[in-house]
């Protein structure tokens, strides 16, 4: 598989609107990872590293030429947007009103509208976002060890399978 070149490797976050608890659900977090498998399976990002809290996400991608990061983005954001409403339109109305929004161009918004992309341009940085995509469970009270963490990359850089046919390690 390609390696990275470190200036096209990027940190991703997107939050729930108003920090809303929308990904408490293994059904919502496998979506997300769903979307993941789709983008690696179609070879649009290598995916290094990742952890999908109860209200924001974050992701350690690589996106694979021709493709460019602002289009993986809005897609990766819209699927999984879409994928989830329709989730909560078939069970959840509680979690669905709070979500609305009445603007002109949606009824409903899941993800807030600056996520937030920092470009990961040297081994410190990179090393940095490792553990803090890998801390943020333990740190949020989530679990005690950070490869304890489902939802997470930590485990395969811990040496465990989990995730294995998805993630790409990279090495700082």
């Amino acid at each position: 598989m390609p390696s990275a070149r470190r200036h096209e490797l990027s940190f991703f976050t997107a939050t729930i609107l108003e920090w809303k608890p929308l990904l408490v659900a293994d059904l919502h977090k496998e979506i997300v990872m769903n979307s993941l498998r789709f983008l690696a399976t179609n070879d649009r990002i290598l995916l290094h590293a990742f952890v999908i809290m109860p209200n924001h996400l974050h992701i350690l991608w690589h996106i694979k030429h021709p493709h460019k990061k602002e289009d993986v983005q809005r897609d990766f954001l819209k699927y999984t947007a879409q994928m989830l409403l329709m989730k909560l339109r078939a069970g959840n109305t509680e979690l669905l009103q709070s979500l609305y929004v009445g603007a002109k161009d949606r009824k409903y918004q899941v993800w807030e509208r600056n996520s937030l992309t920092i470009e990961v341009y040297s081994s410190g940085v990179l090393k940095q976002k490792l553990q803090y995509i890998h801390n943020n469970p333990v740190k949020a009270g989530l679990c005690k060890m950070a490869e304890d963490y489902f939802y997470s990359s930590a485990d395969f850089y811990d040496g465990g399978k989990r995730w294995e046919d998805l993630l790409t390690a990279v090495e700082y």
